[in-house]
């Protein structure tokens, strides 16, 4: 019965050029802001910031201030390649005790860890770990940005004034999650301050929800500077709000925060080189999964054929069985990537996360704030490399990869999806490298999704033929359209600069809200 309940049309978005920049991201709003940052003299990396701080104010239930992430930045004056680190990280009283083993089965989020009693690393106070998001973008824009603190904040001050512009997306997106957002009196009495979701109104007027007290923490951390998240006044009211629900986070914990800026990981792939974050995301993954790839002889032609689908399954699942038993497992989350690149040549491949649809659903009335639960991405077995232990970074799969092509092209690509993301992005950078694609006929290109099961999703605008072999090659197949939920597809975003030095990205399929805006 299958084929009578499945959605019968696709969304395209056009590919967007440009000739002096273009800014990424999914929520129109927030990539406007990025494009206003370059319009204004401001580089890449100023972008990417200022896009990111105002995606916490209109995509809540995916980033923010509560969180983490990992930006990938090419330097064009210099040539060279940075990671900025600022994952998420266990508080330092975390114990395994916290998050007692259910018998048989696997969480209710995770994928792969057993089961908690509770799903105490899923959702509630026990789920937070110390965010690590200011820290690291403030740090970047030091490093990096041309902009002061100050102006690239405002943007992201004056929304969350203005507040959650509320439309069948964002309604739906709390509609989906209002069990989770129920159980906790900050989260219910924000989403749900009557009991239900909120709802678009009916005559097409803007109505907008205002995000507790988070307006007021934006302002003050543009005033007294982002190190206030660490050691002043927001920090004493986030980690007082913390420790009355019972979360292990204390001031020290965000006090002795540290991000930090790193090397990415290599690999030359037919001719072009990639440049990917560390040891604790997927960029090992993607390292790996190409260079199974690049054992495989492709033809030569506009688009995979079926030889190619079948060595993009084989390369994931070979991959995924290491990472799943050598590294920890993935775990499908609501994150958000953003993709910059401006006139002087500087490109970033930005991924940011509070990890579940709405986090840990814990938000400090105080500051307003909706904390991460990136507790889960720890393995709950005490012992392991990847298990509970104060003060550990886990394993995650952000994977935002930059790519410096033979013809002198480079290009940012990264997506949202959890485990999804990684299979995503090595696709993209085969349908760029291998078959030359531009930007939009990849961006659409028909892609699987394996990661972490013998299961083969296929997205169904497929080619018949190839559905149909790939069905008889693999034992656990299923296709389905790409549609707007559920996501069983990472979304991806791209921009690259082209060697002629103009721009063309494209961005989430099938986000509504999505935008690459072009200066």
């Amino acid at each position: 019965m299958q084929e009578y309940v499945t959605e019968h049309w696709q969304i395209r978005k056009a590919a967007v050029h440009g000739d002096n920049g273009l800014v990424a991201s999914q929520h129109h709003l927030a990539s406007d802001v990025g494009a206003a940052v370059l319009r204004d003299g401001g580089n890449a990396v100023d972008a990417a910031i200022a896009t990111g701080l105002a995606l916490g104010t209109v995509e809540p239930w995916m980033s923010g201030i509560g969180g983490g992430g990992y930006m990938t930045v090419y330097l064009a004056a210099s040539d060279t390649v940075q990671v900025v680190e600022f994952g998420m990280r266990a508080p330092y009283a975390a114990i395994p005790e916290d998050y007692p083993l259910a018998s048989g089965g696997t969480g209710a989020d995770t994928f792969n860890w057993p089961k908690v009693i509770g799903d105490t690393n899923v959702h509630g106070p026990l789920s937070a770990a110390v965010p690590g998001y200011v820290k690291g973008v403030s740090m970047a824009l030091n490093k990096f940005g041309t902009k002061s603190w100050g102006d690239i904040i405002e943007p992201a001050c004056e929304l969350a004034e203005w507040g959650l512009p509320i439309d069948w997306f964002s309604s739906r997106m709390i509609s989906g999650l209002a069990r989770g957002l129920a159980q906790y009196e900050q989260t219910r009495l924000t989403y749900l301050a009557d009991g239900l979701p909120p709802v678009a109104d009916a005559d097409g007027n803007i109505k907008t929800l205002r995000l507790g007290r988070l307006a007021e923490t934006y302002r003050r951390l543009q005033s007294a500077g982002p190190d206030d998240y660490y050691h002043g006044e927001t920090a004493y009211l986030l980690a007082r709000d913390l420790e009355a629900v019972g979360s292990r986070i204390r001031n020290r914990d965000l006090a002795e925060y540290e991000a930090s800026i790193e090397l990415p990981l290599t690999l030359d792939y037919r001719g072009a080189r990639l440049f990917v974050p560390g040891n604790l995301t997927a960029g090992p993954s993607i390292v790996q999964a190409l260079g199974f790839l690049a054992e495989k002889s492709i033809t030569a032609s506009s688009a995979p054929d079926l030889d190619t689908y079948h060595g993009y399954a084989d390369a994931l699942l070979k991959t995924y069985q290491y990472r799943l038993k050598e590294m920890g497992a993935g775990i499908p989350t609501n994150t958000t990537h953003i993709c910059t690149a401006d006139k002087q040549g500087n490109i970033v491949s930005l991924t940011q996360t509070i990890m579940s649809g709405f986090g840990s659903r814990i938000m400090s009335p105080g500051t307003g704030v909706l904390m991460n639960n990136g507790m889960m991405w720890f393995d709950p077995r005490p012992g392991g490399p990847n298990s509970v232990l104060g003060g550990r970074r886990p394993l995650s799969n952000m994977c935002p990869v930059i790519v410096r092509q033979s013809d002198g092209s480079i290009f940012a690509v990264g997506a949202c999806g959890g485990r999804k993301i990684f299979p995503a992005v090595f696709q993209l950078v085969s349908f760029m490298v291998d078959f030359s694609m531009d930007i939009d006929t990849a961006i659409h290109q028909a892609r699987l999704d394996v990661s972490g099961t013998d299961l083969v999703t296929l997205m169904s605008h497929m080619d018949p033929a190839i559905i149909d072999s790939m069905q008889s090659l693999y034992k656990e197949t299923r296709v389905r359209p790409n549609g707007v939920s559920p996501n069983l597809f990472a979304l991806p975003q791209i921009v690259q600069r082209k060697a002629d030095g103009t721009f063309s990205g494209g961005c989430f399929i099938p986000s509504p809200h999505a935008k690459v805006a072009a200066i």
